[in-house]
């Protein structure tokens, strides 16, 4: 089941439509309880994706700002730290060390 849905908005390069769809999956899994649909519901599940991926990628288009783009890496190496201070590192043997 989805955890966590990403920003895409104001990153240099852009958000790709790949991006955006998996966000839009991410949501539909959410907020239908289904991480993979049956066949009686498989149609109307993804017909729900790709509503929501177009409402999306609308709403990218059209949002505006001053703010300079961020960067991808700089924001994952920032989540990389949070989720390390969070969650504790991994030692080689797969213990996590919880920091308090």
């Amino acid at each position: 089941m989805c955890r966590n849905i990403r920003t895409l908005y104001n990153f240099d390069p852009p958000s790709t439509a790949d991006e955006i769809r998996a966000a839009a999956l991410q949501f539909v899994r959410k907020i239908s309880g289904f991480a993979t649909p049956s066949v009686a519901n498989e149609a109307a599940f993804n017909r729900a994706v790709g509503t929501v991926a177009q409402a999306s990628a609308t709403l990218l288009a059209s949002l505006v700002t001053a703010s300079s783009p961020r960067n991808r890496e700089v924001e994952a190496a920032r989540a990389h730290a949070r989720a390390v201070h969070r969650f504790g590192s991994q030692r080689s043997g797969g213990e996590a060390v919880i920091t308090t």
